[in-house]
């Protein structure tokens, strides 16, 4: 081997354990006890998938969906989450020197059982979907990562078809568009994907839009939605039908263009789809399946945005609510809610297809996983 790459192979060994030292998986969970483990953080070695435990905490009820800041100082999640006439928004300070995470304040979620939360790009503003009422809340982020008071709530009546599921409205997430101008609500009980323009500037940021919901297939239940790298593509999981809608995606407009089902053919029900993420190259989809399945299902994406199923991959447990791609791209990490184990899969970059790695981490109900490399 010249010097010349010798040095290059050097400085990419290097890269590599900085990456793998900064790369942080948080894991929520139903713990419905406020003794028991809430939360619990570990490092993820992007060389190996080696998990270590870095630090938890308690005295928070179901923090059953996390997200991290942009500049990974802060944790949000939805707490009180399956509790009746209950349902709030936590923060938590992060902090990597002392290895701690720090509890600093709560506010109502705006709606009974909160299932989803995002940050905006500037860390000034935070949203959550409430499910069982059917509802959003926007809040303003203070500059020590606090909540403050609700800036908005809007909530929604209308249903859909199904005489059991769709009585009412039952929004299962809150996702910002690209550019972060734009919030779409996939809403399970009214078969639509609400949307509103976000002014970050404004005080009240949610704003109406000529285009305020694109209408779903009847009894799809969208649930969970993700946009294709390149900006151009959105993709929405359905709960109730084990399919995804594929949308070609411009300044806030969603135009289908694909429906695929993430089952085989022969599985006709018992299915109940629930998340889903593309990795960061943009080549593959990845789409969980609970119910009689437990798996993934892997989807190549083509240069239109179109996907193609290419494999199953068993997620090793049951009811796998949640799952992350590390920003490597190389780790896929899944949770599975009744088994309460948590598992990492290496991901081939040329395949899209997954191994299990390294050891299992056990969690009591564990409902949520989110990576952030920091």
């Amino acid at each position: 081997m010249n010097l010349k790459n010798l040095i290059l192979t050097i400085t990419f060994l290097l890269s590599c354990n900085l990456f793998s030292q900064n790369t942080y998986v948080f894991l929520g969970s139903y713990n419905r006890d406020k003794s028991a483990e809430a939360i619990q953080v570990y490092q993820l070695d992007t060389l190996n998938g080696k998990l270590t435990k870095f630090t938890s905490v308690n005295n928070v009820i179901n923090p059953s969906y996390l997200t991290v800041s942009p500049n990974g100082k802060y944790v949000y999640a939805c707490t009180d989450t399956k509790t009746p006439n209950a349902g709030s928004i936590s923060s938590f300070e992060f902090n990597t020197e002392n290895k701690s995470l720090t509890f600093l304040n709560s506010q109502q979620s705006g709606g009974e059982n909160p299932v989803y939360v995002s940050v905006h790009k500037s860390g000034k503003w935070i949203t959550n979907a409430n499910y069982t009422e059917g509802s959003v809340s926007v809040f303003p982020i203070l500059e020590n990562g606090k909540i403050d008071s609700i800036a908005q709530n809007f909530q929604y009546m209308d249903g859909s078809t199904h005489k059991e599921r769709q009585t009412r409205s039952h929004v299962h997430s809150a996702v910002f568009s690209p550019q972060y101008d734009y919030l779409f609500l996939p809403d399970l009980g009214a078969d639509k994907i609400r949307c509103y323009a976000f002014d970050e500037n404004q005080k009240k940021p949610l704003v109406e839009t000529k285009n305020p919901f694109t209408k779903t297939d009847l009894e799809a239940g969208p649930r969970h939605f993700t946009f294709h790298p390149n900006q151009k593509y959105g993709y929405c999981i359905e709960e109730m039908a084990g399919q995804i809608s594929v949308y070609k995606y411009e300044n806030g407009v969603l135009n289908k263009i694909q429906r695929i089902a993430t089952h085989p053919d022969k599985i006709k029900e018992g299915f109940e789809s629930s998340d889903v993420h593309i990795s960061p190259d943009g080549k593959f989809l990845y789409a969980t399946n609970r119910g009689k399945e437990n798996n993934i299902t892997i989807f190549s994406i083509d240069e239109n945005g179109l996907l193609k199923n290419i494999g199953y991959q068993s997620t090793l447990g049951k009811h796998p609510r949640v799952f992350a791609i590390d920003e490597s791209g190389n780790f896929l990490v899944a949770s599975n809610v009744q088994t309460g184990n948590v598992i990492v899969f290496k991901r081939d970059p040329k395949t899209g297809l997954l191994k299990k790695t390294g050891k299992e981490i056990k969690m009591q109900d564990v409902s949520c996983v989110q990576i952030k490399r920091i």
